[in-house]
């Protein structure tokens, strides 16, 4: 939190007179700490993993739901935002970068810079809330029962593995063999490649998986995946979500459809999701922040909290490239259908 310089020292002169002149009387009690009084204002570090739609989408939403709690940027909100471009090296300083300049919250956007937050913050007063974080609990942010590891609190986006396999059946009903790229620095996609390796069976899948070091180890990748499957999935990987376009360009090329994980993914060209609105996400997030800056309440004793809706999203242009047609019951209950590839 911080106030008008000149609005202290004059509140400061104005108690030291009234002690001096008060004949033993106490002043009034001041507000607890972290309380908003008029004046307060704040200064939040975004932090961003890497530069794709759907974190975008949360950073957007964000500032929303701060925004419809009454802390909006440019009125009582500065914000200082920093993307690492998917460097782990790069999140780390861009954390110590936000400590120097003394804000008063930390949002960090993706599983490897929350990581990188709390760590760098674990030992200030500085609060971390996180959003797009897959497992709270295998990024040893919060522990079992969802309780924070400190003053670290946020959103997961642990994706709905099971709605996701039942809509790539029925709209595949001849696949065998499902393919999915992940980095292999991303714990929450490793965690997720082996939830996904569980269900698959119950659906008559196969997953085929290929794990990758950077980017520049996805081309090759890539072609030598598209080889063994009958479909891509693709998950909230941020190394792999950043080159997507190249990735959907190399399946279309083969015929074979790539499935997303969110909204974005298919409007740029993912056939379809049971997916997350990542606004809504980032609202949410924004909305616990408050509480915090606020005073309201503490990160150390907030819950991770979890979207438990996904949606159906599907992007008909591109179901027509592959020739197939999206079944009538997925098209009725769909959340949004798109008919145009958006380039990004």
């Amino acid at each position: 939190m911080r106030k008008n310089r000149k609005m202290v020292m004059a509140a400061a002169m104005a108690a030291a007179m009234l002690a001096g002149c008060s004949s033993g009387k106490q002043a009034e009690t001041a507000p607890a700490a972290g309380g908003r009084e008029d004046g307060d204002s704040y200064v939040v570090g975004i932090g961003q993993f890497a530069e794709h739609g759907s974190l975008d989408n949360c950073r957007e939403g964000f500032l929303k739901g701060l925004a419809e709690e009454g802390i909006v940027e440019g009125e009582n909100l500065t914000v200082l935002y920093e993307n690492a471009q998917t460097d782990g090296g790069t999140a780390s300083q861009i954390m110590a970068n936000f400590l120097a300049k003394d804000v008063d919250m930390i949002c960090a956007i993706a599983t490897p810079i929350a990581q990188s937050a709390y760590s760098a913050a674990r030992d200030t007063q500085v609060p971390v809330i996180y959003t797009a974080v897959t497992d709270p609990v295998l990024a040893e942010l919060a522990g079992g029962d969802g309780t924070p590891v400190g003053e670290v609190t946020g959103t997961s986006d642990k994706l709905p593995v099971e709605e996701q396999l039942g809509m790539i059946r029925e709209m595949l009903p001849d696949a065998k063999t499902i393919g999915i790229l992940y980095s292999t620095s991303e714990i929450n996609s490793a965690s997720t490649i082996e939830e996904y390796k569980q269900a698959a069976p119950k659906y008559g899948f196969e997953i085929v998986e290929s794990g990758i070091s950077g980017t520049a180890d996805i081309p090759l990748a890539t072609d030598s995946l598209l080889e063994k499957v009958d479909c891509l999935n693709n998950l909230t990987d941020n190394t792999v979500v950043s080159v997507l376009p190249m990735i959907l360009d190399k399946a279309a090329k083969k015929n074979i459809p790539v499935f997303g994980s969110e909204i974005e993914q298919v409007k740029i060209g993912c056939l379809a999701t049971m997916g997350l609105d990542y606004v809504s996400l980032g609202v949410q997030t924004g909305k616990m922040a408050a509480k915090v800056l606020k005073g309201e309440e503490k990160a150390s004793g907030m819950k991770f909290e979890v979207i438990t809706e996904a949606s159906f999203y599907g992007n008909t242009k591109v179901a027509e490239n592959l020739g197939i047609t999206i079944p009538e019951e997925l098209a009725a209950s769909a959340a949004g259908l798109f008919d145009e590839i958006v380039a990004e």
